[in-house]
Parts: C-alpha cells; structure tokens; sequence
C-alpha cells in the first residue's frame, strides 16, 4: 500500500510576500523530492491544505489509516519528516507509537483524522 505524503506548495508561513516570491511550501516540497522518498512513499504537492497560519504544512495518509496534518515546517526538517513517513508507511493503522515518531510530529501536529472505514 502507497502512503502519501501530501505537500501544500502555496504555504506562504503566514509572511506577507511578494506574488511571484517563493512559497515555503514550495521549497518544502523540492526539498523533500531532492532528498527522495522512502520506500512505499510517494510524494504529492498540493495547492493548499488549509493550515495558512500554521506555515508550511504537510498530510500524511493512505487507504485504511489514519490520516495527520503537520505545520510550522521548514526545509530543514526535511530528513525528519522523511523518518516519520517511513515510520507511518510502516504501520498496518498509520498510529505510529509516540516515542518513535521524529520530534516534530510530536509537537506540530494540527490534526488526526480517523480512516473512512473507521468503526469503535
């Protein structure tokens, strides 16, 4: 199963700049497809992921998990968000344990949205 790791390219970080200046998100996402995704991750931009003053967001999901939005990234966290996206591909339900998910997911999540198939 592919586990997408979405990137909103229109992240302005909550800067005001000039239209044609580059979007942190943008640069997010180059950074991210440089450095190459991990095995079963494939890497998607997006042109907004509603997060516009949490900066540049990322949304990890995949059929039958859970989904996560991370923000307030940079392209300096791009080797950690990587990691956490290979921990996430790794799991059968997208609940990667606390303690092993890269810092950043643990202190800049927005939100968890259970799966369509979700059930109590």
């Amino acid at each position: 199963m592919t586990v997408t790791l979405h990137v909103c390219t229109t992240c302005r970080t909550g800067e005001v700049q000039e239209e044609d200046a580059p979007r942190q998100g943008a640069l997010l996402h180059a950074a991210l497809s440089k450095a190459g995704a991990p095995e079963g991750v494939q890497i998607v931009p997006v042109e907004c992921l509603s997060a516009c003053s949490q900066g540049a967001s990322i949304a990890l999901s995949a059929p039958g998990k859970w989904t996560y939005v991370y923000g307030r990234l940079r392209c300096t966290d791009s080797a950690d968000i990587l990691a956490g996206a290979a921990a996430y591909a790794a799991t059968a339900d997208g609940l990667v344990p606390w303690r092993e998910r890269p810092v950043i997911f643990r202190k800049q999540s927005l939100a968890r949205i259970p799966p369509m198939e979700f059930s109590k």
